[in-house]
């Protein structure tokens, strides 16, 4: 990759939270953005997310906060709630027209569009990112099993990328959560990135 290429990073939040746990790992979003600027000219990151706004406290706001003043472009949307046929509450939040939109808008002004997701319903937008000229690499993992990644979306992509190959660059220190005091974590406005994303994601995720 040129040193000058124009880069922007696309994470389906909820996708990229299952992708890292399937595979045993958190991400540390500090060195993830760090990795990135390091490949090209990053324009920007973005990281899209539903949230649960009648919550009197939500699991993921401090991550949320502290992506919104390090670098990251924080899109989010309510999520929607409903009990399932079994009586089991689920959460829902799609953020998938949300992302195809900004990365189509910003498409003249990149080279190359990084999207973290395996959600197949990508394919188009990464077939009409292609033919605008912009290169599109898509980070999921094959390695489980099922994979995370949809077989169209892996074809279609100029380059898969499977996130367990950047673990030991962007993933979090296991010793890390032990090291820091549980008290501390939310003494800053800006919380560390310890905090991990919250179970309730994994209703998020589109079959």
């Amino acid at each position: 990759m040129a040193d000058q290429d124009r880069i922007a990073l696309f994470i389906d939040g909820a996708n990229l939270y299952a992708t890292a746990k399937s595979l045993g790992f958190d991400i540390d979003y500090k060195r993830l953005l760090k990795e990135f600027q390091g490949r090209g000219r990053l324009v920007r990151a973005f990281y899209y997310t539903a949230l649960v706004e009648d919550q009197e406290y939500s699991s993921i706001r401090p991550l949320i906060d502290w992506l919104d003043y390090n670098g990251y472009s924080v899109v989010t949307k309510p999520a929607k709630e409903f009990v399932d046929s079994l009586g089991r509450r689920k959460v829902k939040g799609n953020m998938d027209i949300e992302l195809a939109v900004n990365a189509m808008e910003m498409a003249d002004h990149l080279d190359h569009v990084v999207l973290f997701s395996g959600d197949g319903d990508f394919r188009s937008l990464v077939e009409a990112l292609q033919r605008k000229g912009v290169r599109v690499s898509v980070v999921s993992t094959i390695t489980t099993q099922p994979p995370m990644v949809a077989d169209e979306l892996r074809r279609q992509a100029d380059e898969f990328v499977d996130l367990v190959h950047l673990s030991q660059r962007v993933g979090r220190d296991p010793g890390e959560r032990m090291e820091r005091p549980q008290q501390q974590r939310y003494q800053d406005r800006r919380p560390s990135l310890s905090i991990p994303m919250p179970p309730a994601h994994d209703d998020m995720l589109e079959p």
